[in-house]
Protein backbone atom coordinates (compact mmCIF):
# COMPACT_ATOMS: atom_id res chain seq x y z
CA UNK A 1 0.00 0.00 0.00
CA UNK A 2 1.05 3.59 -0.91
CA UNK A 3 2.46 5.30 2.45
CA UNK A 4 -0.35 8.20 1.67
CA UNK A 5 -3.70 5.75 1.28
CA UNK A 6 -5.67 5.21 4.31
CA UNK A 7 -8.21 2.67 4.63
CA UNK A 8 -10.13 4.88 6.94
CA UNK A 9 -13.28 6.54 5.80
CA UNK A 10 -14.47 9.90 7.13
CA UNK A 11 -17.79 11.95 7.25
CA UNK A 12 -18.86 15.31 8.44
CA UNK A 13 -22.00 16.98 9.13
CA UNK A 14 -23.13 20.36 9.80
CA UNK A 15 -26.28 21.10 11.53
CA UNK A 16 -28.03 24.08 12.79
CA UNK A 17 -28.26 24.66 16.48
CA UNK A 18 -32.21 23.37 17.28
CA UNK A 19 -32.92 20.82 19.44
CA UNK A 20 -34.41 18.75 16.43
CA UNK A 21 -31.10 18.41 14.97
CA UNK A 22 -30.07 16.10 17.46
CA UNK A 23 -32.29 13.30 15.86
CA UNK A 24 -30.59 14.36 12.25
CA UNK A 25 -27.49 13.77 13.79
CA UNK A 26 -28.39 10.37 15.10
CA UNK A 27 -30.04 8.56 12.12
CA UNK A 28 -27.20 10.42 10.26
CA UNK A 29 -25.05 7.85 12.54
CA UNK A 30 -26.89 4.96 12.67
CA UNK A 31 -27.34 5.22 8.57
CA UNK A 32 -23.57 5.16 8.38
CA UNK A 33 -22.64 2.57 10.44
CA UNK A 34 -25.70 -0.03 9.38
CA UNK A 35 -25.01 -3.50 10.58
CA UNK A 36 -21.95 -2.65 12.92
CA UNK A 37 -22.00 -3.80 16.37
CA UNK A 38 -21.34 -0.36 17.69
CA UNK A 39 -24.00 1.54 15.62
CA UNK A 40 -26.11 1.85 19.03
CA UNK A 41 -22.99 3.13 21.26
CA UNK A 42 -22.23 5.26 18.73
CA UNK A 43 -25.93 6.55 18.18
CA UNK A 44 -26.32 7.16 21.88
CA UNK A 45 -22.60 9.00 22.21
CA UNK A 46 -23.80 11.52 19.20
CA UNK A 47 -26.95 11.78 21.13
CA UNK A 48 -25.55 12.70 24.02
CA UNK A 49 -22.81 14.88 22.30
CA UNK A 50 -24.97 17.27 20.23
CA UNK A 51 -27.59 17.70 22.65
CA UNK A 52 -24.75 19.16 24.77
CA UNK A 53 -23.65 21.46 22.45
CA UNK A 54 -27.10 22.76 22.10
CA UNK A 55 -27.68 23.03 25.85
CA UNK A 56 -24.40 24.69 27.00
CA UNK A 57 -22.22 26.77 23.75
CA UNK A 58 -23.66 29.08 21.64
CA UNK A 59 -24.05 26.57 19.30
CA UNK A 60 -27.82 26.51 20.88
CA UNK A 61 -27.94 30.31 20.20
CA UNK A 62 -29.67 32.28 17.17
CA UNK A 63 -27.34 31.45 13.98
CA UNK A 64 -25.37 28.37 15.87
CA UNK A 65 -24.21 25.11 14.65
CA UNK A 66 -22.41 22.33 15.83
CA UNK A 67 -20.67 20.09 13.91
CA UNK A 68 -19.78 16.34 13.29
CA UNK A 69 -17.10 14.17 12.07
CA UNK A 70 -17.29 10.38 12.16
CA UNK A 71 -14.19 8.48 11.15
CA UNK A 72 -14.31 4.76 10.76
CA UNK A 73 -11.43 2.19 10.44
CA UNK A 74 -10.75 -1.71 11.23
CA UNK A 75 -9.62 -0.42 14.55
CA UNK A 76 -11.57 2.35 15.77
CA UNK A 77 -15.26 4.16 15.03
CA UNK A 78 -14.52 7.89 16.58
CA UNK A 79 -17.23 10.38 16.70
CA UNK A 80 -16.53 14.07 17.06
CA UNK A 81 -18.92 17.02 17.80
CA UNK A 82 -17.48 20.41 17.78
CA UNK A 83 -19.62 23.00 19.25
CA UNK A 84 -19.36 27.01 18.42
CA UNK A 85 -17.85 27.92 21.95
CA UNK A 86 -18.78 30.67 23.61
CA UNK A 87 -18.08 29.64 27.63
CA UNK A 88 -16.25 30.02 30.19
CA UNK A 89 -15.67 26.54 30.49
CA UNK A 90 -14.69 23.48 28.84
CA UNK A 91 -16.43 20.48 29.17
CA UNK A 92 -15.72 17.74 31.67
CA UNK A 93 -17.33 14.40 33.34
CA UNK A 94 -19.35 15.08 36.54
CA UNK A 95 -20.17 12.76 39.06
CA UNK A 96 -23.47 14.10 39.88
CA UNK A 97 -25.43 13.60 42.79
CA UNK A 98 -28.19 10.92 42.63
CA UNK A 99 -31.00 13.87 42.57
CA UNK A 100 -29.24 16.34 40.09
CA UNK A 101 -31.15 16.48 36.73
CA UNK A 102 -27.89 17.80 34.89
CA UNK A 103 -24.35 16.65 35.26
CA UNK A 104 -24.39 12.90 33.80
CA UNK A 105 -24.04 13.08 30.07
CA UNK A 106 -19.89 12.75 29.77
CA UNK A 107 -19.92 10.67 32.79
CA UNK A 108 -22.21 8.01 30.54
CA UNK A 109 -19.98 8.95 27.07
CA UNK A 110 -17.09 8.18 29.21
CA UNK A 111 -18.53 5.03 30.19
CA UNK A 112 -19.78 3.70 26.81
CA UNK A 113 -16.61 4.75 25.26
CA UNK A 114 -13.22 2.99 24.68
CA UNK A 115 -11.47 6.72 25.07
CA UNK A 116 -12.51 10.43 24.96
CA UNK A 117 -11.09 13.69 24.77
CA UNK A 118 -12.07 17.12 24.80
CA UNK A 119 -10.05 19.94 22.92
CA UNK A 120 -10.93 23.54 24.03
CA UNK A 121 -10.28 26.37 21.83
CA UNK A 122 -11.46 29.84 21.24
CA UNK A 123 -13.60 28.65 18.60
CA UNK A 124 -15.09 26.15 20.23
CA UNK A 125 -14.90 22.49 22.22
CA UNK A 126 -14.44 19.57 20.17
CA UNK A 127 -15.60 16.37 22.31
CA UNK A 128 -14.11 13.15 20.24
CA UNK A 129 -15.50 9.49 21.50
CA UNK A 130 -13.58 6.52 20.42
CA UNK A 131 -14.76 3.00 20.50
CA UNK A 132 -12.71 0.44 19.20
CA UNK A 133 -14.22 -2.53 17.24
CA UNK A 134 -12.16 -5.48 19.84
CA UNK A 135 -11.63 -4.52 22.87
CA UNK A 136 -8.27 -4.14 24.78
CA UNK A 137 -7.07 -4.69 28.06
CA UNK A 138 -8.30 -1.60 30.29
CA UNK A 139 -10.62 -0.87 27.36
CA UNK A 140 -14.56 -0.98 27.28
CA UNK A 141 -16.20 -1.93 30.74
CA UNK A 142 -18.37 -3.94 29.11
Amino acid sequence: MHEYMSTARVWGLTCPGFPEEVSRARRWTRDILRGSPLAEDAELIVSELSANAILHTASGQQSGSFHLALAVSSRVVALSVTDDGGTGTAPKAEHADQNATHGRGLGMVSAVAHRVVIHDSEAGHTVTAELFTSARPGGHPC
